[in-house]
């Protein structure tokens, strides 16, 4: 690469959480920076609505969990006035077992004396610190991992309703290397997940962290505070939003050529090098390398990406019976319900709704029931109803409503991610400055996004 193009700007292609991340640390390193998003906003699935009344609704993520690279972002952004950490309030998680919320144990010690687990489940936790490492070749299902190291009432009662929250999935199809890499990383390195829990502590506290949870945070207006932030770091003129990739052509000096439309106009850009940071689907889409010789990314529309719904009520506190003393609470497929769980939003962070009022998140929809997703607000709205009656004491009608549908929620690391991984790696092995990255490969959560961003902006510049 001649000396004018190594002064090209590197193009980072999806301005979602991810592409933000790259971008800022790349500006930040004193490289030149592109950044092409198609949607009108920056932010991905971060949408944060502030309403007059009072209500600030999170249509996507509700919470980021903190540690101390995002915690450095957060100093770095100056945001750390707007950070807002979850209320004490919030430490219970609710499961629903029998048709009834209970509190799901939270230490070591209230395990052991809660009515919630048997007594043989709770022999079997005791065992499980006596395993050695075992060497594993093949992967195998979620569900089976941790019925091997906790038994299936742990399995029904505690994983189930968890993976409904984080993935929306189901734990029978889920693929335990790739949806939980540092539980598989665990029982490599300890056998026990216990003992490398107890280990990970240990080693918080000696390069002086806190070695409890991570914590939960938002941020007082909202978590949309955070790509706003990204994006205000960024120098001005970098970011291109409505911008539609057409095509991405590798040249034979390195560098690349990417054509790009909006409002029916076509732009051609030289850069030095592509970073993709877009989901699945408009990966699967993009076309890489001259026509005579492409490189295709169609696979991974394979990826499963299962439709949520997120609803947004709001009601009156006394017509609410239930404390909401809580984070909220999840459901297990076995209670056979129709919504996955329910966040008590006006609990979790103060600021989202109105004196005298309480705001709940119902999540419906998954790999469970799609079909639920997919019912039109006027259908959704009375089956939710009954559920939050019979569940939480609710009754009335909400006073406020917001319900956002994502057709296309979460995607879904089940037994054949390996190979949705080898699709990403060939054409990085094919395409010299070629960087792909985000919640195809890299983690779902915020905190993985974020990280992921970091990451492709040290692949691209080492």
């Amino acid at each position: 690469m001649d000396t004018s193009a190594a002064q090209l700007p590197i193009a980072v292609i999806g301005a979602g959480l991810t592409g933000l991340s790259a971008a800022h640390h790349l500006a930040r390193a004193g490289h030149p920076v592109r950044i092409f998003e198609a949607a009108p906003a920056a932010g991905g699935a971060l949408r944060t609505e502030l309403h007059p009344d009072g209500w600030l609704i999170e249509a996507g993520p509700n919470s980021l969990q903190e540690n101390p690279e995002v915690t450095r972002l957060i100093r770095s952004l100056g945001l750390d006035p707007e950070r807002l950490p979850a209320d004490p309030a919030a430490k219970n998680r609710y499961i629903v077992r029998g048709g009834v919320l209970r509190a799901m144990p939270t230490s070591p010690p209230a395990f052991f004396t809660s009515s919630f687990f048997s007594f043989r489940t709770k022999l079997k936790l005791l065992r499980e610190l006596t395993r050695r490492p075992v060497p594993r070749v093949e992967d195998l299902p979620l569900s089976s991992f941790i019925r091997e190291h906790f038994g299936n009432e742990l399995v029904t009662y505690a994983l189930d309703p968890f993976i409904s929250g984080i993935y929306a999935g189901n734990a029978d199809l889920l693929s335990a290397r790739y949806a939980f890499p540092a539980l598989w990383q665990a029982e490599h390195d300890h056998g026990s997940l216990i003992r490398a829990q107890v280990a990970g502590a240990k080693a918080k506290r000696a390069r002086g962290e806190p070695s409890g949870p991570a914590p939960i945070i938002s941020f007082r207006s909202g978590l949309a505070a955070l790509p706003r932030a990204l994006v205000a770091s960024l120098p001005a003129g970098s970011l291109e939003l409505g911008a539609e990739i057409d095509t991405l052509l590798p040249q034979p000096d390195g560098t690349w050529l990417i054509r790009w439309f909006r409002s029916g106009a076509a732009y051609t850009e030289r850069v030095r090098k592509v970073l993709l940071a877009l989901p699945a689907g408009a990966l699967a889409r993009l076309a890489i390398g001259s026509p005579g010789m492409p490189t295709s990314l169609a696979s991974l529309e394979t990826l499963e990406h299962p439709p949520v719904t997120s609803v947004f009520l709001g009601y009156r506190r006394a017509d609410v019976a239930h404390p909401l003393d809580g984070f909220g609470a999840l459901i297990p497929s076995v209670e056979k319900r129709s919504l996955l769980g329910v966040l008590f939003s006006s609990t979790l962070f103060p600021g989202r709704a109105p004196e005298g009022h309480v705001a709940l998140t119902v999540m419906v929809g998954g790999t469970r029931r799609p079909d639920i997703a997919r019912l039109p607000p006027e259908k959704l709205l009375p089956l939710i109803q009954t559920e939050l009656a019979s569940l939480l004491g609710v009754r009335g009608e909400p006073v406020f409503v917001r319900s956002t549908a994502w057709p296309r929620a979460i995607p879904q690391y089940k037994l054949n991610h390996e190979d949705h991984l080898a699709v990403l790696a060939s054409a990085e092995a094919r395409h010299r400055g070629l960087f792909i990255g985000g919640t195809v490969r890299d983690g779902i959560s915020m905190t993985n996004c974020l990280a992921a961003g970091a990451k492709l902006a040290t692949r691209a510049t080492a």
